[in-house]
């Protein structure tokens, strides 16, 4: 049975220390805090008095409560005053000779049953703990920042840790009101491990100038529903940071993902290190503030859809979720609408759907019925590509099939009016052979909506090597009438959503494959450490994994890196028929649900 800790200490004092002692004097407990110098132990208590302070001012805490929350703290700069505890956390900056000296002097002060626990992020725990005289004493306690507001603890055992240590942790995690999940030392844990290797892949896509910035954070918050983009979530976490733990995880794993993009290494040795700094992938109004201003590189609104073609007419090539989807949208935006369907079967399916779609809008008061019918009157539906002959748009949205859609493009390219804009709707597939098939590569551009298109803000504009500005432009002005965020991309595998979302999503798997951590505990260690809307098991039975299996694929084709060849354990499960919620089964099984 778990013992009840009364007594605890927490060495060092920094933003993540303070939060630390806060968040265990919360639960009821004695807190010695302990700093280098009267300096550090002041900011120390700046740092617990000012968070409890907005608690206070917000309603989350009376006077009362403060004041005894505080007086639980004992602040000093005396390590001997650790005597008496019976849990030890350290919260020092990450670096291994720094933790370790700490550690021995702890096993000196510290009586032979206490437990020494490290908030290292990324540092191995097993090097940490040989420190001591008492190695099965050691373990991660990896808290996420900011301490009293984020729940995830990550546990880290070693292969030495007793498991009465574990045991007594988790109940302290639980008691702190966390949630935990345990895990064997490994470089970067389950969510840094996951969150830096995707962090770092988005900085060389910014490196290499595949897309922007900005383009690259506003794909990944609209896309995949993200709280942050993940240049500005660098510029939160602070590169030198991210530096030392992409080094720290690339230095025990060599996995060449996690090898620090170099442009990392060069940012810091120029002192643009975030928002700490006022500068690093944007520029700030000042250093510690999250208001971005703009620079040099700040793209001029608008800018992207100058010198569009003129676009009233809209035609639609398809019948399913996505086409059905995207007919509606260009009806509210006000376009005359015809869509192509295989059958007038299928004329009609779309029809119902689309008139069941824009009533549930009016149902729920998000249009008026004027609006609705407007729509409806907008949009007409055919089984001949022929009339398609007077649009000035042409938006595909097929089968993902690079025969299907090559044989309709080339139909396309005889039947569309000179100057029409062609666009396919493909998430995965090269545009450039939809727009060599169409014999006029110049009007061919992607436009990869996201699913539902009626909900998802998102367009990605794929330009080819081949596609005319004011083509991509028109892209961007026809999304932008559609109330869209486009974001810009050159013809890539994956364009940049799929491209930083798969890898990360195939990484998942691998630990769990490794059997390193469940897939409840991955999928909770990213949902509640980095605030993702969905952990990675559970996207991709939504997905579904076949199609997470062929856009995988694809990665690997094109870019040939080790790291982006599907997991194994992916591959078994499609050959299994086990595919997601769509077959019942997958990473787990939904028919019991």
């Amino acid at each position: 049975m778990a013992r009840e800790l009364t007594e605890v200490g927490v060495v060092g004092l920094g933003t993540m220390g303070a939060g630390i002692a806060e968040v265990l004097a919360r639960a009821g407990l004695s807190v010695t805090a302990v700093d280098v110098d009267e300096a550090a132990v002041a900011r120390g208590r700046g740092h617990v008095e000012q968070s409890t302070g907005k608690a206070l001012a917000r309603g989350k805490l009376d006077a009362a409560e403060r004041d005894t929350i505080l007086g639980r703290i004992r602040f000093t700069t005396s390590m001997e005053e650790l005597s008496g505890a019976e849990l030890v956390v350290e919260a020092v900056p990450e670096r291994m000779e720094l933790k370790r000296d700490i550690f021995s002097t702890l096993d000196k002060i510290c009586p032979p049953d206490t437990i020494l626990a490290t908030n290292t992020s990324s540092l191995s725990v097993t090097e940490i703990s040989v420190a001591t005289g008492r190695p099965s004493k050691v373990i991660g306690m990896h808290f996420f920042n900011p301490a009293p507001v984020m729940k995830l603890v990550e546990i880290v055992r070693t292969v030495v840790t007793e498991p009465s240590v574990v045991e007594d942790v988790e109940a302290l995690a639980a008691r702190l009101g966390k949630v935990d999940v345990t895990i064997g030392d490994k470089a970067g844990f389950i969510a840094n491990a996951l969150l830096f290797g995707y962090l770092n892949h988005a900085v060389a896509m910014y490196e290499n100038r595949y897309a922007s910035r900005e383009d690259i954070d506003a794909a990944m918050r609209l896309g995949c529903g993200l709280p942050m983009g993940p240049l500005a979530l660098m510029d939160l976490i602070g590169l030198d940071t991210a530096y030392e733990i992409l080094d720290t995880m690339y230095r025990q794993s060599r996995d060449r993902l996690h090898a620090p993009t170099p442009v990392i290494k060069q940012m810091v040795t120029a002192g643009l290190l975030g928002r700490k700094s006022g500068r690093g992938f944007y520029t700030y109004a000042g250093r510690d503030s999250a208001e971005v201003v703009p620079d040099a590189h700040t793209p001029a609104p608008g800018g992207a859809a100058e010198g569009a073609r003129e676009v009233r007419t809209v035609g639609v090539v398809g019948s399913g979720t996505m086409a059905t989807g995207i007919v509606e949208v260009l009806a509210r935006g006000g376009y005359d609408v015809r869509f192509v369907a295989r059958s007038p079967e299928k004329v009609e399916a779309v029809g119902r759907e689309l008139a069941r779609s824009l009533e549930k809008q009016v149902q729920r008061g998000r249009l008026e019925e004027a609006e609705r019918d407007a729509a409806l009157a907008r949009v007409a539906g055919t089984t001949s590509l022929d009339d398609l002959a007077d649009r000035d748009l042409v938006i595909e949205a097929i089968a993902e099939s690079l025969p299907v859609k090559e044989a309709l493009f080339e139909n396309l390219g005889e039947i569309a009016r000179p100057g029409a804009v062609l666009a396919t709707t493909t998430s995965s597939l090269p545009v450039i052979e939809c727009a060599r098939a169409s014999g006029r590569p110049e009007d061919v551009v992607g436009m990869h909506f996201f699913n539902p298109a009626q909900v998802m803000k998102l367009v990605e504009v794929v330009s080819t090597i081949s596609t005319a500005p004011d083509v991509a432009a028109t892209a961007h002005a026809v999304s932008e009438r559609l109330g869209k965020h486009a974001v810009s991309c050159a013809d890539r595998a994956g364009f940049v959503v799929n491209a930083l979302l798969f890898p990360y999503l195939n990484d998942a798997v691998r630990m769990l494959e490794a059997h390193y951590a469940t897939a409840d505990d991955i999928d909770a260690a990213m949902k509640v450490g980095c605030g993702y809307p969905m952990g990675p098991f559970e996207l991709l039975d939504v997905v579904g994994l076949d199609v997470a299996l062929a856009i995988e694929r694809e990665l690997y084709a094109e870019f040939r890196e080790p790291g982006f060849a599907p997991a194994p354990l992916l591959e078994h499960l499609v050959t299994a028929g086990y595919l997601g919620r769509k077959t019942g089964r997958g990473f787990r099984d939904h028919a019991r649900r």
